[in-house]
């Protein structure tokens, strides 16, 4: 375990030792797990304390935790999560906000946020973290790490805290190349579907459009720097439906799933949450039947026509948010709007189910920007590859 936690990206739990195999392909890696996965010896808090008052010491060690011990890693704690999962900010009103390591002024994004601190703060070497509507995507950018949300259903969620299960997926950080593939062998497995050497490459011009000129200016060279490796990107537009529309569609049905899962307990214990998750889940309460119905098909014809152009060996570049990571002085009035305009970004691979990875490729202000490559589902590794392999290679100014 640790000996301090300077970040304060670690739940402050009283250490336990866990047991790891002495060798294995992980060996003398170290990692932690976002507060949502249970791991023997430790309570899980969702980042509630009324979900930590309830917990109680947990006997058994989620699958995906388990799987890594037996490849050699070493745990070295459970790290702070956004209040039930249900943010991106990673401010958390109860247990305090991790620092960015790449940006000690900025967010770390959350809800994966004290996954992405540890990793980006060195306490670790690789981090697991949940990706709902962005929570690994998201701080993955903003600390500037390798981010992986995998194929819907890819990586078994086994013992952790749902938010949305029909969108819920487990995802992980690391801050080189060499780590998030280690990692990828192991927690991914083979690929159902591995792309060719060089894979059909799309541009997401739609999604592109989406951002103040300056953050488009400094996504130039990294996409650039993916066209010298992969060819010319064809350029598309991937939301034809519109983002409001998908932005929508998501809300309603992560709002919906989210109150199956944690409304009872909000309705019996009324816990005092923090503003922005207040209002999601009181947005979420009232979700209708209609919206559901209306948002379901929405995303039925939204994931056939993605799974269509992407094919079985199309790989699309698009921006991992809107911009870098705002400022902790920040109003909540300007990070909902923020998160509001990630969230248009976000929807493409939640609404799919398909998997994306974040690359620690750009820079503005000298805080990170990710850029993303979104494949095909069952592509997960051969993309955990690509954006190793498009990390070493030389910039394009």
């Amino acid at each position: 375990m640790l000996d301090n936690d300077p970040a304060h990206a670690f739940m402050p739990y009283p250490p336990v030792s866990v047991p790891n195999a002495p060798s294995g392909p992980l060996a003398g890696l170290t990692f932690a797990a976002k507060d949502l996965f249970d791991v023997a010896g430790y309570p899980t808090s969702a980042g509630s304390p009324q979900i930590l008052a309830m917990s109680g010491i947990k006997t058994g060690t989620a699958p995906t935790v388990q799987r890594l011990l037996d490849a050699g890693a070493r745990f070295v704690g459970k790290t702070i999560t956004d209040e039930l999962a249900f943010s991106m900010s990673g401010k958390n009103a109860h247990f305090g906000t991790p620092v960015n390591g790449a940006a000690p002024d900025r967010i770390p994004g959350g809800s994966s946020c004290g996954s992405a601190s540890a990793v980006s703060n060195n306490l670790c070497d690789f981090a697991l973290g949940t990706d709902t509507g962005g929570s690994v995507r998201a701080p993955a950018s903003h600390c500037g790490l390798f981010g992986l949300r995998p194929t819907h259903g890819g990586v078994s969620l086994e013992d952790c805290h749902d938010l949305a299960p029909s969108f819920d997926t487990c995802g992980y950080f690391a801050r080189d190349g060499e780590t998030f593939t280690q990692v990828g062998k192991v927690l991914l497995g083979a690929d159902g579907n591995a792309l060719p050497e060089k894979p059909r490459l799309l541009r997401a011009s739609d999604a592109f459009a989406l951002l103040d000129r300056p953050v488009r200016d400094s996504l130039a060279p990294a996409v650039r720097q993916i066209e010298a490796i992969l060819g010319k990107a064809d350029e598309t537009d991937v939301a034809t439906e519109g983002f409001t529309v998908l932005y929508w569609t998501m809300r309603y049905i992560q709002g919906r799933e989210a109150w199956t899962v944690d409304g009872p307990m909000i309705e019996r214990l009324k816990p005092p949450m923090g503003p922005g998750v207040a209002d999601r889940f009181e947005f979420s309460r009232n979700v209708t039947d209609q919206q559901v119905m209306e948002s379901q098909t929405i995303r039925s014809r939204f994931r056939e026509r993605l799974a269509a152009l992407l094919g079985n060996d199309g790989v699309l570049i698009l921006p991992s948010m809107p911009d870098i990571a705002p400022l902790l002085t920040d109003s909540d009035e300007a990070l909902n709007d923020y998160r509001n305009k990630a969230l248009n970004l976000q929807c493409l691979s939640v609404l799919s189910g398909l998997p994306q990875v974040s690359i620690p490729l750009a820079s503005r202000e000298g805080a990170p920007l990710g850029l993303s490559l979104l494949g095909p589902a069952g592509s997960d590794l051969s993309l955990v590859h690509l954006a190793a392999r498009i990390a070493q290679a030389p910039q394009r100014g």
